[in-house]
């Protein structure tokens, strides 16, 4: 009688062992399986969208940093332009810089209206944007200690070159690289007026102040 007991109890516990092996053993694989569509899941949504916000950030041109490069170039031409009007001696020189204030103040007008339209404030941290502002505070400041006569004008001429060029460079790379079509829009046209200042800068200093 105890010999039955005994191996029915031995019979229970081998088939609740089983049991729970089994369980467990379902239980695994059903977290294994969880476990594989989270991390599955987690790395989509940890690289595919960081890796697209690094191929459209990796050239720094995002809106903010182009609205502000843009509104920092358009500023200094038109400071430069003003300080053209007072103190170049030459006509064609005063009236290069009238221009300028004239097209840059327009353009201003255009850049202020796009940063509107994307509701986007300049970025005036950006090393590119600093290092304009930079620079136009030298130049100003250079050509307003400089003594009025035709070496100023020389040397405000050759700024206006320097100046349209880099600018112009800038711009061409920043409509390169940003995917809003209206701001690459925006910049072609501006890259079009930087370019016409440009060739009339070079002009001037090649033929109107040559030695």
């Amino acid at each position: 009688m105890n010999h039955h007991r005994t191996s029915a109890l031995i019979a229970f516990a081998a088939l609740a062992a089983s049991g729970l092996g089994a369980c467990k053993g379902r239980d695994s694989g059903t977290y294994d399986s969880a476990a594989g569509r989270i991390d599955s899941a987690a790395a989509m949504t940890s690289t595919t969208p960081a890796d697209s916000l690094n191929a459209k950030a990796s050239s720094g041109w995002t809106p903010p940093v182009i609205i502000g490069f843009v509104s920092t170039a358009n500023s200094d031409e038109i400071l430069l332009g003003q300080l053209g009007e007072k103190k170049a001696t030459n006509a064609k020189v005063k009236a290069f810089a009238r221009q300028m204030v004239a097209d840059h103040r327009a353009m201003m007008k255009e850049a202020n209206s796009m940063a509107s339209k994307l509701a986007t404030a300049p970025d005036t941290l950006a090393n590119d944007v600093r290092d304009l502002m930079s620079r136009g505070r030298d130049e100003i400041k250079d050509l307003t200690d400089k003594v009025a006569g035709m070496d100023w004008d020389k040397d405000f001429m050759d700024k206006m070159v320097e100046d349209h060029q880099k600018v112009l460079d800038k711009l061409q790379d920043a409509a390169k690289n940003t995917t809003d079509a209206d701001l690459r829009a925006g910049l072609e046209k501006a890259t079009g007026k930087v370019q016409q200042h440009l060739t009339k800068a070079q002009d001037i200093k090649a033929n109107v102040l040559k030695d």
